[in-house]
């Protein structure tokens, strides 16, 4: 049985979707990053994917901003978990984040602040 120390939300605190959902809670509001450097910040940039798969699943969505989370050309997601994309469009649009025939302006309203190394990532992915 694992340590209840070692977990939150269900989560274990050592494991990659910790990392993750750690990474996303960092995003300000306001603001938007891409899978790719979610991943980077989480200690892997090789991850996408699996980001993709960790916020689909995200245990505790009103703690981690999972709707701040778009692919390298600023797409929303397709399969928003929680109620499509017109739901993470709409959570953006609250935040003041202008969405375009469902993309965001990474040029506008990337998240700068922490941004991976170069040669962790190729451009905004």
């Amino acid at each position: 049985m694992q340590n209840k120390n070692r977990m939150a939300n269900g989560v274990d605190r050592d494991g990659t979707f910790f990392r993750i959902y750690e990474a996303v809670k960092r995003i300000p509001r306001g603001s938007v990053t891409t899978y790719g450097r979610v991943a980077a910040m989480a200690g892997n940039p090789r991850m996408s994917r699996i980001v993709g798969y960790a916020l689909h699943v995200n245990p505790a969505p009103g703690v981690i901003p999972c709707h701040r989370v778009v692919n390298r050309e600023g797409r929303l997601a397709p399969a928003f978990a929680f109620g499509g994309p017109q739901v993470q469009e709409q959570l953006l649009r609250d935040e003041g984040v202008e969405v375009r025939d469902g993309f965001v302006d990474l040029d506008r309203y990337l998240w700068k602040e922490e941004r991976p190394n170069a040669d962790e990532t190729d451009g905004k992915d």
